[in-house]
């Protein structure tokens, strides 16, 4: 994951930069009346439109409020073998943990990581085991906000060594759930979508 995000970085900088001093060189006068409709574009808008703008919320967005997991949580005091059968059912892979009769306080995450490495790994019963006893809590949990960026979010679930992440609001609680696939796919639609405006350019330019 590190080398594609270093890849994914690289790539945009080079070309990105190559672009910019393309469109930025001296034009002859002799040039095609039809570049008229590409003139408000400016390097200085394409910089401030290209992917590295995509937020978290633009993640969330795009999977919609059904998929977003910001309702599927367990409880503390819920089996593991009940989270991790709906983890199943729903398709994802962490859910949030919440204190019993209290939806909006977070008490931490449970994932199919801690399934693996503190109940397969050692033998442990998922049936009788609470899932407050594996889940990472709640003044350990790693968070962003929806207004992060999605490189921002990329880099550090791949410092952190993480695969899910809750999206906070200050002031409405947890919005959602991401994970770092809806993050790659998101940073790599994005990708092509400034390249396709940069190709767009450079092709109306002549």
């Amino acid at each position: 994951m590190q080398r594609a995000m270093q890849a994914l970085g690289s790539h945009g900088n080079v070309l990105r930069s190559a672009v910019l001093r393309h469109i930025s060189a001296p034009r002859s006068a002799m040039q095609p009346a039809a570049f008229s409709r590409f003139m408000s574009v400016s390097p200085a808008s394409l910089e401030d439109g290209g992917f590295e703008s995509a937020t978290v919320a633009d993640v969330l967005k795009s999977k919609g409020k059904g998929a977003d997991g910001s309702w599927l949580w367990c409880t503390t005091e819920d089996s593991v073998y009940d989270a991790v059968k709906s983890m199943t059912q729903h398709n994802v892979g962490a859910l949030v943990v919440i204190k019993p009769g209290q939806e909006k306080s977070i008490a931490g995450i449970v994932t199919e990581r801690d399934y693996l490495r503190k109940i397969i790994v050692q033998g442990r019963s998922s049936k009788s085991t609470k899932v407050g006893d594996i889940m990472t809590e709640e003044n350990k949990l790693i968070t962003v906000k929806p207004d992060t960026r999605v490189l921002q979010a990329m880099q550090l679930m791949t410092e952190k060594r993480i695969r899910h992440i809750p999206v906070v609001d200050d002031g409405a609680g947890m919005v959602g759930m991401v994970s770092i696939g809806d993050v790659v796919q998101t940073v790599v639609s994005e990708h092509r979508e400034e390249l396709n405006r940069l190709n767009a350019y450079i092709q109306g330019g002549y």
